[in-house]
């Protein structure tokens, strides 16, 4: 029996290895291997080596979507043959798992044993780092083609899903790169974005999905295979370091399953492990880098909420050969860098191998310990079910700091009994400890219970938004729950069509993180010392941002409510057109009624604003077609006009600037893609055509994004990595250029004296400052000589967080907005407007008006914000500057600002 089993196995052994010498290997395709120097395949290359790799029993290669360019996306799927036939099942089981429904320990165990490990690797997200792209290729024919003991047994115990992240940032890179005929003149200074709307914000739209390539990924991870582990592969290491990995530095969000962040630690330490035992040196973790497991929105981050173990590396390396830099410091090995790479010359190839060395590093611990993480995210989940079926507290340090309060309030002793009584140095930390009463005045306190649902009402007045907000929770793998019928709850009533979102489920994190303040911890290098500055935003509440109107309730919901399938698409409430005789009224405070008015000026139909921002539109053909259209596609409830408004202003389209610059500015990117969304025309403008005057004869507004307007101090120097004007063909040469002191911002004066318009956002509302107006930073204070500086770190630090701002709601500027709305702030700018400002007409539009105006993130020394502007306008000749210093279309997610933008694109 054992002769024929064995014999069996080397009919199969042999078997496979007649394919894999039929399988070309990359060198065959691309007629280079996979990591020389100066080479570089592009998308059309790899999705034809993808395809032939289908072949293999071993594969089975899915479309998953097309890309904002119109590419398939592929994401090709490794395993034994045997599991390849058998996808469904597997996929099964990985979803019942880590939806952890109806499921005891006991069956989740028995899911477990029959179950494969789920392990994603991608790579090309960010297309100018390209051993992401090629890692993938080459770690596809290797367990295409490798029969070796480690690979059969990751293949028999893993299914491998390897994805493409940005095929038409591959294409544009690759090519752009190969376009040099000498190998050593190639640079990857590309023209644009390399995803056709955001470029590198790409891996900042996992929980918005807002791009087509961020919706066919999530799906894959969050609705159909729901991984264990996610790997995300980036660059670049750290200077002096050949990568980062995990596990990350503090602060880890605090909505997290404790499973989950020592299940980072254990992948990491086998990534580690496995560099070390291949002498590869030069892996750094924790302190060793900036990055942490706070944040939500990114590839690799998202997951977290969803209880997926996710990785992040970032190395060094490209086609073009590099020089490891010395860092003395790296070089002394501690617990960040236990292994220091000495200063070398580096190669493409090296980074390859390291990257397969850790795709393999990854797999190999999914297969060892396959049974293990199948249960363990069926913990977590069941660990989430149960916190949101019950009363549950989560330790923000907001509450923390309510314990000490309590306590501060209670003592009685003075200072100097305190330090009598204290212990000593060698006390072992007994000296901070405290009554445990004032745990339980606070962790006993039902005013700081966790949510046990959120109800959205069908009734609030942008409803539609509201549903866009339910959708990006679905796409997120969300179990949602939509009302059949009237509901009531703790004494009120909901419509039907309510959204109810319950807290009872696995991905539970993720739900609180959508809808409740993040808590940033106040994080310094040391006591008193300098902010350390967060990896992307603190603080970023997707319902805050949106405007959604919703119930936060402490009980169990129940009523008449049918839970929708995981991941479908909701469309807004349809509506139906009343009948008028005399016009429409389209309320402005509705996002999607701008897409109605856009098309409907296109058609040439006449629309006018009343004296509180309301669209009137008169009764005829056109109109009554495209309002009825829009009420049912858009949920839009338009109401009939008894008779004629009194004041009634004539709105018309305007010709629409965008500035760009060469490489693509992602701010810009994000606002073609919103305006496009709503459908507004426009035309991208660069700091040539600027600087060549005569605006006004083209355009009536210009939009200048954070980024474009430069401060007023000396002018920087040119960026060498640009190419030379000579460089390029004539198509791109005009997009080279920066918007200059000297010889654009005479120009811009010249448009608005001349009647045009400008709008600024973030810091290109130093516009303001080159203009003279009287305006002031208010973010100063006199240093010990009187002189004004700006605020130190240590005294003054808000990151990326959501602050509540108060509006002037009777300036048509800010029609349809609420009197209070959060604004997405991001070290902005502040000013204060001088006593000359209302001589010139300059208006307030947005300011803080309390002293504490943090709802979600981080804010350290935020009072001094109290009475600070972030939006004024100001008349300029026969034009108009308006300048909104915080990010009011914050990528493609703060729908509640929009219409600060939106209000301004009219005549």
């Amino acid at each position: 029996m054992l002769r024929k089993s064995y014999s069996i196995l080397l009919l199969l052994l042999s078997a496979t290895t007649v394919w894999a010498q039929t399988v070309p290997s990359p060198k065959e395709h691309f007629r280079f291997n996979i990591g020389d120097d100066y080479q570089l395949a592009n998308y059309t290359q790899t999705a034809a080596y993808f395809q032939q790799l289908a072949a293999s029993d071993r594969t089975a290669l899915v479309d998953i979507g097309m890309t904002e360019e119109g590419r398939h996306q592929y994401m090709m799927i490794v395993s034994a043959p045997e599991n390849i036939k058998a996808l469904q099942q597997y996929k099964d089981i990985s979803q019942r798992l880590a939806r952890a429904e109806g499921l005891t320990d006991e069956s989740a165990r028995q899911l477990a044993a029959t179950g494969k490990a789920v392990v994603w690797i991608d790579g090309g997200l960010h297309a100018t780092e390209t051993v992401g792209t090629h890692q993938l290729i080459e770690t596809m024919y290797q367990l295409v083609t490798r029969t070796d003991p480690e690979t059969m047994r990751i293949l028999q115990n893993d299914i491998i899903l390897l994805t493409h992240a940005n095929p038409d940032g591959q294409e544009l890179v690759s090519d752009w790169y190969m376009r040099t005929t000498d190998p050593k003149k190639r640079a990857m200074n590309i023209p644009r974005l390399y995803e056709k709307y955001v470029g590198h914000d790409n891996n900042r739209d996992f929980y918005m999905m807002n791009m087509k390539e961020s919706q066919n990924i999530s799906r894959q991870l969050f609705v159909e295979w729901i991984p264990q582990i996610m790997y995300n592969h980036h660059q670049r290491g750290p200077a002096g370091s050949v990568l980062a990995g995990p596990p990350y530095r503090d602060p880890f969000n605090h909505i997290y399953d404790p499973l989950l962040v020592t299940s980072i630690d254990a992948v990491g330490a086998a990534m580690n492990n496995r560099l070390n035992v291949e002498n590869k040196p030069g892996y750094t973790q924790r302190n060793g880098s900036t990055f942490s497991t706070w944040w939500n929105g990114g590839l690799r981050t998202t997951p977290y909420f969803h209880n997926m173990i996710g990785l992040l590396t970032e190395i060094i390396g490209g086609p073009t050969p590099e020089t490891i830099p010395l860092v003395p410091e790296r070089l002394i090995p501690n617990g960040a860098t236990p292994n220091p790479v000495v200063p070398q010359e580096w190669h493409f190839r090296q980074s390859i191998d390291y990257s397969v060395s850790l795709n393999y590093a990854v797999l190999d611990y999914a297969a060892r310990y396959r049974t293990e993480l199948l249960f363990n995210i069926y913990k977590m989940g069941k660990n989430a079910i149960a916190r949101g079926s019950a009363d549950h507290w989560t330790f923000y340090p907001r509450y923390i700091d309510s314990v000490r309060m309590a306590y501060k309030a209670d003592k009685k002793t003075d200072s100097l009994k305190e330090r009598e009584t204290g212990g000593s140095e060698f006390s072992f930390g007994r000296e901070d400890t405290i009554a445990s009463k004032y745990y339980a005045q606070i962790f006993n306190n039902p005013a700081y219970r966790d949510a046990r649902a959120y109800i959205i009402p069908a009734d609030q007045q942008d409803f539609p938004t509201a549903v866009k907000f339910i959708n990006a929770l679905s796409r997120s793998g969300i179990a949602i729950h939509k009302a059949t019928a009237p509901f009531t709850v703790a004494g009120k009533q909901y419509p039907a069509g309510s959204y109810v979102v319950k807290t009872a489920q696995a991905f539970r994190p993720h739900v609180l993180d959508m809808f409740e303040p993040q808590d940033h911890p106040n994080d310094f290098q040391y006591a008193g010392g300098p902010p350390i500055r967060p990896y992307d935003a603190a603080g970023w509440t997707l319902a805050f941002q949106m405007g959604v109107q919703f119930d936060r309730i402490l009980t169990a919901v129940e009523g008449p409510l049918t839970q929708l399938p995981y991941g479908q698409i909701e469309s807004p409430l349809p509506a139906r057109l009343p009948v008028a005789k005399k016009g429409y009224l389209v309320d402005a405070a509705v996002n999607n009624a701008f897409i109605a008015i856009n098309d409907l000026l296109k058609a040439g139909v006449k629309v006018s604003r009343t004296s509180d921002g309301t669209f009137y539109v008169p009764t005829g053909t056109k109109a009554t077609a495209i309002l009825t259209k829009a009420a049912a596609e858009l949920g839009i409830r338009v109401q009939a006009a008894t008779q004629m408004p009194a004041q009634l202003k004539s709105i018309s389209p305007l010709r629409i600037g965008i500035w760009n610059t060469y490489g693509g500015s992602i701010p810009a990117g994000w606002l073609s893609w919103l305006m496009e969304q709503y459908h507004y025309s426009y035309n991208m403008l660069y700091s040539q055509e600027v600087d060549k005057g005569n605006l006004r004869k083209k355009y009536d507004l210009l939009i200048f994004v954070n980024g474009a307007i430069p401060d007023t101090g000396k002018a920087k120097r040119a960026d060498s990595k640009l190419p030379k004007p000579e460089e390029l063909s004539e198509e791109f040469r005009p997009w080279l250029g920066r918007i200059t002191k000297d010889t654009s911002i005479p120009q811009l004066k010249q448009f608005l004296q001349a009647g045009g318009k400008i709008v600024t956002i973030g810091n290109s509302t130093n516009l303001a400052y080159h203009l003279k107006l009287p305006v002031e930073n208010a973010l100063m204070e006199p240093d010990k000589k009187g002189e004004l500086k700006p605020l130190p770190g240590t005294k003054y630090y808000i990151p990326g967080s959501l602050l509540t701002a108060a509006l002037d709601t009777t300036a048509p500027e800010n029609w349809g907005m609420r009197a209070r709305n959060d604004v997405y702030f991001d070290r902005s700018p502040v000013f204060r407007l001088t006593p000359a400002s209302a001589g010139m007409g300059i208006r307030k539009l947005i300011w803080f008006a309390d002293a504490a105006p943090l709802h979600s993130g981080w804010a350290w020394g935020q009072h001094y914000l109290k009475d600070g502007v972030v939006a004024f306008s100001a008349p300029i000749g026969t034009g108009t500057l308006y300048a909104f210093s915080t990010d009011i279309m914050f990528r493609g997610q703060s729908h509640s600002t929009f219409k600060l933008l939106f209000n301004q694109l009219y005549k």
